[in-house]
């Protein structure tokens, strides 16, 4: 099969003590040496278990390992191959490994050995072209066998080279040829994309509306993989797999209970369908970190209760709600034990939506398991029908805008035809079809042990991160000085022997394998989230908060406090970029991208940070863009000048303490987000500042970013004047004013002449 153009050369690890050897076996090893490199295999050579095992660990393009049975020292014999294969086999288990000994030894290799290699060479008895043949043989069929269906029938066919007389028009890269940028942008991204840039008239890839042919098989595929009965290739993220999801499941006037800390996708999925919702209030906690909904408000007589005391409720065709959306993980890194909150939602709702769009990896490792909507195994599953939407480009491997929606039918099935017209109405009649194929890779990485050992890697090394953290931040503690913390258990319990340690003290095995150590445990201060069930949650180790000084647990502003803004601002200077940043708290995603020891780099970045706010360093130094942009702002200021303005500014006006009031509550709605669009269209709106919104209802949602959760969905109110919605807003307009720069986004507000604008419904626009 031809697969992927350009290829690369074959790559072969040879593990042999002898390999410069002036022997025999040394002598046949370098025959055997030059004879792959003769057809086009590039050679590593190792002597050792130290040096296998780095090489193994640091490159995954070996493609066939030829490991001599007697490496390693002598008084402990084929040890160190033992632990090579064992090793490999952890991290791959379907590379070819070659056992290199002679035939009299044979009858001794373990079972458990025989079992996790492929073959054996007899060096000393077999020509050098003859074992080479047969090398090159296995790392084919080793080829063939990794790449999956749909990947592999892109490159076969792109390789092709046949005249097209289909879309699209630059025609396999060639229009770019005939005009200079064109010729520049062919030049930059090379002719490979263009060539794989392809009309959905292709039959041989098959169709991504009718699921025919490789992409058909690649769908199966990624089912597979992923633990469910059916998966969708979506190419266009997972606010498209959302919407397919709701306009599949709900029609205008059936209730939805809707996760209040959900993406925007799902307030244009109930724009879309007239759905009216019933919103899950999840918790908050001190930092101003949205948390899991409680139990209690799952339970089936809450969610009645909720729904009779809706104002929105009064026109459902039906009381009974036929969906449910439930963001897991968080934002954060909050991830539910999903078999419980199936318990608590089935006797209330039949279909139930999982938005994982940040938690595509979760399957693949045991730390996460049963925290996931596909969990457990899919030929067992009795549950309510249940949907997981993954954003595969997030914390995968994918293409930004590669997505997957994954089934498992349950109680109310829908069947994939029907299922289909929702998913045709969103899917493009021109996909790119390298988005798809590097949706379909990004779930072959995580096939069998490939996937386990890249989640671990990145448990592991969000891990080191923290303990590090801990230790330096316990070190300066000590000495009565400050510095950063991490949202983390203080304290960890080792299940096995019931001792309680340090954090930064638990033995790394202890961190990376077992859920206990994340778990959000009742009476534990920390998280912040009282009157959680045992074991209802549990923190994500790879989604590290860093947390900077400025807020107590008991949710009051402390005397001296640094916003987490000014900090992101610093690392950004130094080619640092974190995911999100809060009033104190600042996101890093420790995803399969990670390398061994990147993290040293930002640990680096706060010292340096502690450095300059310490000795008030001049932000022409600390902070020269800055500078450059506001010089008659900032210009004379300190690093710690700065930090010290801009806490008093926080505390002054309140930020903390008003989001929080903000998000707490439910507003009573006037209309579904579907009706409040209707008069958005018919321009029966208002642009107004924000000390004419009193008593108003919004037109469309207001969402502070990060972390992008609404605090109004189109329809609700604003409120009083000096009521928590407005004063919250109020506060945010009053520091964008005093800190240009630091300015927030926030969906919905639209800023003219350093004022807050937003589209609130005139009155008398109501239902």
């Amino acid at each position: 099969m031809r697969l992927l153009t350009p290829l690369r050369r074959f790559k072969v690890l040879v593990v042999n003590a002898d390999l410069n050897a002036p022997n025999a076996k040394g002598t046949a090893c370098r025959k055997l040496i030059g004879e792959l490199e003769k057809q086009d295999t590039d050679v590593i050579g190792s002597l050792n278990l130290a040096d296998a095992k780095s090489i193994v660990i640091s490159d995954p393009g070996i493609d066939c390992v030829l490991l001599d049975w007697d490496v390693g020292i002598e008084n402990q014999p084929h040890n160190d191959a033992i632990q090579v294969v064992d090793m490999l086999r952890s991290r791959n288990t379907i590379v070819p490994v070659f056992l290199t000994a002679a035939r009299t030894d044979a009858s001794t290799i373990p079972t458990g050995v025989m079992e996790k290699v492929n073959d054996f060479v007899w060096l000393l008895e077999d020509t050098p072209s003859f074992i080479a043949g047969r090398i090159v043989a296995a790392m084919e069929r080793y080829r063939e066998q990794l790449i999956p269906p749909f990947t592999a029938a892109l490159g076969e066919f792109s390789q092709a080279h046949e005249y097209s007389w289909h879309t699209p028009g630059h025609t396999g890269g060639t229009g770019f040829l005939k005009s200079p940028v064109g010729l520049s942008f062919h030049e930059v991204f090379g002719e490979p994309l263009f060539r794989m840039d392809l009309s959905i008239s292709v039959g041989a890839l098959g169709s991504l509306l009718d699921h025919t042919g490789p992409i058909g098989e690649s769908e199966k595929y990624a089912a597979r993989i992923f633990g469910a009965h059916r998966s969708y290739t979506v190419t266009n993220g997972t606010s498209m797999a959302n919407r397919v999801i709701f306009m599949a499941c709900v029609t205008e006037n059936e209730i939805a209970l809707c996760d209040r800390n959900c993406h925007k996708s799902i307030e244009h999925s109930l724009t879309l369908t007239g759905a009216r919702p019933v919103y899950l209030l999840p918790s908050r906690n001190y930092l101003g970190l949205i948390g899991p909904i409680h139990p209690e408000v799952l339970e089936k007589g809450s969610i009645e209760k909720a729904v009779r005391e809706s104002t929105l409720t009064t026109g459902a065709t039906n009381k009974k709600p036929v969906h449910c959306v439930i963001t897991n993980s968080t934002y954060d890194g909050l991830t539910y034990k999903v078999p419980r909150v199936m318990e608590l939602l089935a006797p209330t709702v039949n279909r139930i939506h999982f938005d994982e769009a940040w938690y595509a990896y979760a399957r693949f490792n045991p730390l996460y398991r049963d925290r996931h909507a596909m969990y457990g195994d899919p030929a067992e599953y009795r549950g309510p029908t249940t949907f997981a939407t993954h954003s595969t480009h997030k914390l995968l491997a994918a293409l930004s805008q590669a997505s997957f929606i994954h089934i498992r039918d349950g109680t109310a099935p829908i069947e994939h035809a029907r299922f289909n017209e929702s998913f045709m109405m969103h899917a493009s009649t021109s996909p790119l079809y390298t988005i798809i194929a590097s949706n379909e890779v990004s779930a072959a990485m995580m096939d069998g042990a490939f996937g386990l050992s890249l989640t671990t890697e990145s448990i592991e090394e969000a891990v080191a991160f923290r303990k590090t953290m801990a230790r330096t931040r316990a070190q300066f503690v000590a000495d009565g000085d400050w510095f950063f913390a991490v949202w983390q258990p203080d304290n960890v319990k080792d299940p096995v022997t019931g001792t309680t340690m340090a954090f930064h003290e638990a033995p790394d095995f202890l961190l990376v394998t077992s859920p206990d150590a994340w778990v959000l445990h009742p009476g534990d201060d920390w998280h912040g989230f009282a009157g959680l069930e045992d074991d209802y949650c549990m923190l994500d180790p790879i989604k590290v908060s860093v947390v900077t000084p400025g807020m107590s647990r008991d949710g009051k502003l402390q005397k001296m406090g640094i916003p987490a803004s000014i900090v992101a601002k610093y690392l950004n200077t130094q080619g640092i970029v974190q995911e999100k940043t809060t009033d104190f708290t600042i996101l890093f995603l420790f995803s399969i991208g990670i390398t061994k020891g990147k993290w040293g780099t930002l640990m680096s970045a706060l010292l340096s940070f502690k450095h300059d706010y310490d000795r008030n360093t001049p932000l022409r130094q600390a902070l020269p863009d800055l500078v450059e942009a506001y010089p008659d702002r900032y210009g004379g200021m300190g690093l710690r000048d700065l930090s010290d303005q801009m806490f008093a500014s926080v505390s002054e006006g309140r930020n903390t303490e008003w989001m929080a009031k903000a998000f707490a509550q439910l507003p009573k709605a006037e209309m579904t987000p579907r009706e409040a669009y209707v008069r958005l269209v018919h321009n029966e709106v208002e642009h107004l500042p924000i000390d004419q919104l009193a008593g108003r209802f919004v037109a469309t949602s207001v969402v502070p970013y990060p972390p992008g959760i609404p605090l109004l969905m189109p329809g609700e109110p604003f409120g009083d004047a000096n009521g928590p919605v407005l004063s919250y807003l109020r506060s945010l307009e009053s520091f964008d004013s005093q800190f240009p720069g630091f300015t927030h986004d926030t969906h919905g507000v639209e800023v003219k002449h350093g004022k807050y604008m937003l589209y609130a419904l005139k009155s008398g626009a109501r239902r």
